[in-house]
């Protein structure tokens, strides 16, 4: 079906792969750990609310806030009995939370009456706001840089809208510190900040801090003197590190340096490099350190065989097979890492672990250590689509059907307006290449508005990634269609019932940070489509379709910018009316992912009854911006444009039709759920003002 609609998997796994390092280890997964975590506390704040215990002179806060506040030191009590050192550290953290709060002048005393009865009496004190902080001795860096670390531990817990912050001693110590890491870290090695000064007001409600700043010099970088066997012209190294080398200097830069060329020398195959930098500080001239670089690169290594343990189904053959291209040649990090990733990507592995291993003649055997993911899953969705309606359906999957590492996936899918059943074989690697093949099976039916078909048939792809971002590929399709119901007048639909076999080629330039939930990039496709008597079908025509979506971040906001067309053509001129091309084959337009302010399929050409019949020409253009609200929901607003024109003699831009609507989105890993509502600025007979979506994932 061609219709999205929004699902909510409720996933009963006989296996779910989950993507973990090389070298992981088997850990509670976060959900586990928060279920456990929530647990615990219910227990102790239970055992708070019932242990004997009293909180006198407390009016800043309820006695049910200090209990919780309480909970692990009343729950000690509560199973180990009461002493009076686990009575003082019940004072203690009791005061530590009045202090965190701006209680300066807190006391928190205890005493245990009858032997058993914890009584904590508080004089509270006023609370203290944090006033000025002045900052004395910064000459090159503005206070205003300054204020931002030295409230940075209490602005954590407040936000940013509130003006007043408590005064908390023990944050304002830590802000100091950060104010010397950041002298520090601009190339202030040899500053010092002192110790904060408090000066309370006479009612002690206001605190005014004094900072004592000691700046000293400011280093930066000087002359990198390379010593050893660098094998590159000292302009080569050097240009690895420009950016680095522009900036203060600190001993963290010195061991980027080290690891910078690590690296450089690594990706060029020398596995056993070794690289050292070290700064000579006490022979800066003019705050410029020079930079000892000691390189000991080894000699170039080259990948050798590959050896496999661990794998139980899986056959090791197909992990052998993945580094098969890489023997003899070079070691590469880069390529090992992709690799890696690859195989993750598959959700075949728990954990995989590579490790290369130094042989004679100057070989990388590769040691792979795996732990399989259970490769069988089962899983039930139910979701909604506001032209669908309900739809539940049920996937079964065998990402290692035979321990070859090949994936099976079936799918049944029952919604308002149909059923549908597919059969999915996806080969990455046919014949051990870089081509992947895919073969797919499926039958359907589907209640139009004004027809319902049935369909079966098969489609076989091979495509081939001739960059990470370019992809073509050729299609071979074969399907039986028939109407089975039609309210439309017969004299519109065409052909009723008729077998299509077509081949097609397509390609795909996809410049997104991601298929799924891209933020930024840019993708374009195309698709050409015969179907034609030489190759068995009944029907002949010639289809084109292109696409090309833009996604633009702007801070915390996104621009989308799409635009489709496409066209299909009956390859015989015997007749010139629409019904050359049968009606199943022939496009439609608006919806939830085209022209939002139509419902579904509403643009364009319609009978007499108002029922859509489609055509052969197709433009859609989508502008949309998006934006935060609250947590992950989004505002978005939009307009859109489109046609549809019954014919393709003549494809135009004519007939425009528009939608200006606005919506809301929720951000899920896999995809947003969208309500949008569309406005129809100039509707014309028989046309409503606007439309409603619900649907899943992004528009275009």
């Amino acid at each position: 079906m061609r219709h999205r609609a929004f699902f909510l998997g409720l996933m009963a796994i006989a296996g779910v792969s989950t993507l973990r390092g090389q070298s992981a280890v088997d850990v509670k997964r976060p959900e586990e750990r928060a279920r456990e975590r929530k647990s615990i506390e219910r227990r102790e704040t239970q055992k708070a609310r019932s242990t004997d215990l009293e909180i006198r002179g407390a009016t800043a806060f309820k006695e049910e806030e200090l209990r919780s506040v309480l909970k692990e030191q009343i729950a000690t009590i509560h199973d180990f009995g009461l002493t009076a050192a686990r009575a003082d550290d019940a004072a203690f953290f009791l005061e530590l939370f009045y202090r965190k709060h701006g209680y300066a002048k807190v006391d928190v005393r205890y005493s245990i009456e009858s032997g058993s009865r914890l009584v904590l009496d508080v004089t509270e004190g006023p609370e203290a706001i944090l006033g000025t902080i002045n900052f004395v001795g910064n000459n090159h860096v503005p206070a205003e840089k300054l204020f931002e670390y030295a409230v940075g531990p209490t602005r954590e817990r407040y936000s940013r809208l509130q003006k007043e912050l408590p005064f908390v001693a023990s944050d304002t110590e830590e802000g100091a510190d950060l104010v010397h890491r950041y002298y520090v870290g601009e190339g202030y090695l040899d500053s010092a900040v002192d110790a904060p000064q408090y000066h309370f007001s006479a009612d002690n409600t206001r605190v005014d801090v004094t900072i004592p700043v000691h700046e000293g010099r400011q280093y930066f970088f000087g002359d990198l003197i390379f010593r050893g066997n660098p094998i590159y012209d000292a302009a080569t190294l050097r240009g690895q590190m420009v950016d680095l080398l522009s900036q203060p200097y600190t001993d963290r830069r010195v061991d980027d340096i080290s690891r910078r060329l690590q690296a450089y020398f690594k990706a060029r195959g020398y596995y056993a490099v070794k690289v050292e930098a070290t700064g000579e500080l006490e022979a800066s001239v003019a705050g410029h350190v020079p930079v000892m670089v000691v390189i000991s690169p080894g000699p170039v290594y080259k990948f050798d065989d590959v050896n496999v343990s661990g794998l139980r189904r899986l056959r090791p053959s197909y992990v052998r097979n993945r580094f098969a291209s890489l023997q003899g040649k070079n070691y590469s990090p880069d390529v090992l890492d992709e690799k890696f990733r690859e195989l993750m990507r598959t959700g075949l592995f728990n954990v995989l672990q590579i490790n290369p291993q130094p042989e004679a003649g100057n070989y990388l055997r590769l040691d792979i250590a795996a732990e399989e993911a259970k490769a069988k899953e089962f899983g039930l969705s139910v979701g909604y689509g506001s032209y669908t309606g309900g739809i539940f359906g049920v996937q079964w999957a065998d990402r290692n059907l035979f321990g070859y590492g090949r994936p099976l996936f079936t799918s049944i899918e029952v919604s308002q307006r149909g059923y549908k059943g597919e059969i999915l074989w996806d080969d990455p690697h046919f014949l051990e290449s870089n081509v992947e093949l895919k073969i797919r099976l499926s039958a359907l039916t589907f209640d139009y508005d004004g027809y319902s078909k049935f369909e079966i048939g098969e489609r076989t792809e091979f495509s081939y990634n001739i960059t990470k971002q370019y992809q073509i590929g050729l299609f071979a399709s074969q399907r039986h269609d028939e109407i089975v119901k039609a309210d439309i007048n017969h004299a519109l639909i065409g052909d009723r019932k008729y077998f299509v076999s077509s081949l097609g080629l397509f390609h795909t330039l996809d410049l997104r940070d991601s298929p799924v939930v891209p933020s930024r990039g840019f993708v374009f496709n195309q698709t050409f489509e015969v179907a034609a008597s030489g190759i068995g079908s009944e029907i002949e025509f010639f289809r084109t379709t292109a696409r090309a979506s833009y996604f633009i971040p702007f801070g915390k906001t996104l621009l989308e910018l799409g635009a489709r067309a496409g066209l299909v053509r009956p390859l015989k001129e015997s007749t010139s009316d629409i019904t050359a091309i049968p009606i199943d084959e022939r496009f439609f337009n608006g919806g939830s992912t085209t022209v939002r302010s139509f419902g579904e399929r509403d643009l364009g050409p319609h009978d007499r009854n108002n029922f859509p019949i489609g055509g052969e020409f197709y433009t859609i253009f989508n502008v949309e911006y998006t934006f935060p609200l609250y947590g992950e929901l989004q505002g978005a607003v939009f307009v859109d444009a489109g046609n549809l024109l019954p014919d393709a003699d003549n494809p135009n831009f004519s007939d425009m039709r528009y939608g200006i609507g606005a919506g809301l989105r929720y951000k899920l890993p896999i995809g947003p759920i969208r309500l949008d509502y569309g406005v129809n600025p100039s509707p014309r007979e028989h046309e409503d003002f606007g439309a409603f979506h619900f649907s899943f994932g992004f528009a275009f």
